[in-house]
């Protein structure tokens, strides 16, 4: 079963169903009864048209539901006008959507959840330990959103972005930035590869709307998507930053960002993405890790706070003061962020890789005792297996080193 074809075709099923005049949680819900569905049969009897064989029976899941809804009985006379089976047609409906699920009557984190769940084909799992929510609380979340949605029309089909509405509605494009950046980074480092999606609707948004910090945002991916190959070692563990072979990052890839961030520079319109980008495009430029112009990263920690006022931008920031200037400068811009975000009794520090971070820098200190500790209470928070694992090997390291 080719749960990535499935995946990929979510998007433009579900928006072929809504422009046809379902309604957008109707939509939703018939998609996930066909997908369930070609799980079932596809095995043994593969289809020869996939698409078209996902948008016949999602439709007619969608009718039947219809003929079973009393509240419904107006739409009935579209029981007549289905279409006959055939090839689908070829239009990508996935940024439309995107914006659909961006609606300014949601709020963003409802905005986010709902784009992951019926255009990133995430499940409602892996969304709710994005978020550090029970699963429970998060469907509660996404169906709200999709009854919040429902009667939203969308843009007639073969309509340019640009003359969609809604793609002026204030917030509208931030809120779809972060859906993008939250897809992208889950297809980087999670378990469902959805990086290079992220990147082609990324793309087709830039070259849909005139927009510095969408520019930004692409330019981010790019820069970060150019070091993939050297991210993990071939057993899979992780490698971090400094230790990657910089041999295997791809250029073509890394001068695309860079340019692209030059021109989103120039018109002085800053942004936190074009802010994050010339971080990354620093991190690109440097022959070596050793080469790393950390003063100048620091710098622009400096306006991404200015910008985000983020906990996570300040303990980054942390990092880049400790390279810059040493550990102990480091740790002093961590005891300031811990000032300002104090840890709860009995949870633990409310930023996350709070620990990591704190354990490199009582390392680079000559702290090994402290580092090893807190290497293992970072560990025992990771976020995904790989990360878990090189911690603990870090904590193992250091434990080693002191009781030889």
């Amino acid at each position: 079963m080719d749960e990535a074809l499935l995946r990929s075709l979510t998007p433009s099923v579900l928006g072929i169903l809504v422009r046809r005049g379902a309604d957008f949680a109707a939509a939703e819900d018939a998609v996930q009864d066909a997908l369930v569905e070609a799980v079932r049969v596809w095995p043994a009897d593969p289809p020869r048209d996939p698409k078209g064989w996902l948008v016949t029976v999602a439709w007619r899941r969608f009718l039947d539901a219809t003929r079973a809804d009393a509240a419904r009985r107006r739409r009935e006379d579209r029981v007549d006008e289905e279409p006959a089976p055939g090839p689908a047609p070829a239009v990508d409906d996935t940024l439309q959507l995107y914006f659909l699920c961006a609606h300014p009557s949601l709020t963003p984190s409802s905005a986010v959840a709902l784009t992951l769940r019926a255009v990133g084909g995430l499940t409602t799992r892996q969304i709710a330990q994005a978020y550090l929510v029970p699963e429970a609380t998060m469907a509660q979340r996404i169906s709200r959103a999709k009854r919040t949605v429902s009667g939203v029309g969308v843009s007639p089909a073969g309509a340019k972005p640009g003359a969609w509405g809604r793609f002026d509605q204030p917030g509208d494009v931030a809120t779809v930035l972060r859906v993008l950046y939250l897809v992208f980074n889950e297809g980087y480092s999670g378990d469902v590869d959805l990086a290079a999606e992220a990147i082609r609707l990324t793309r087709q948004l830039a070259a849909a709307i005139d927009h510095p910090e969408v520019a930004g945002l692409l330019a981010l991916m790019l820069l970060h998507h150019a070091r993939r190959a050297s991210r993990t070692a071939p057993d899979g563990s992780l490698v971090p930053l400094a230790e990657q072979d910089r041999g295997r990052w791809d250029t073509d890839l890394i001068a695309e960002g860079v340019m692209i961030l030059q021109s989103a520079l120039s018109r002085d319109r800053l942004g936190e993405f074009q802010a994050q980008a010339a971080i990354a495009a620093l991190h690109a430029d440097a022959p070596t890790a050793e080469e790393t112009d950390w003063v100048q990263i620091v710098e622009w920690y400096d306006e991404l706070v200015r910008l985000t006022d983020s906990p996570v931008v300040r303990l980054n920031r942390a990092v880049a003061v400790g390279e810059a200037d040493g550990p102990r400068a480091g740790l002093a811009a961590l005891a300031a962020l811990d000032d300002a975000s104090p840890s709860s009794p009995g949870r633990g520090h409310p930023i996350p890789r709070h620990a990591a971070v704190a354990a490199y820098l009582h390392e680079r200190d000559g702290d090994l005792a402290t580092a090893a500790r807190l290497y293992a209470e970072a560990a025992h928070k990771a976020p995904n297996l790989a990360e878990r694992d090189y911690l603990t090997r870090q904590a193992a390291r250091l434990n080693a080193r002191r009781c030889p």
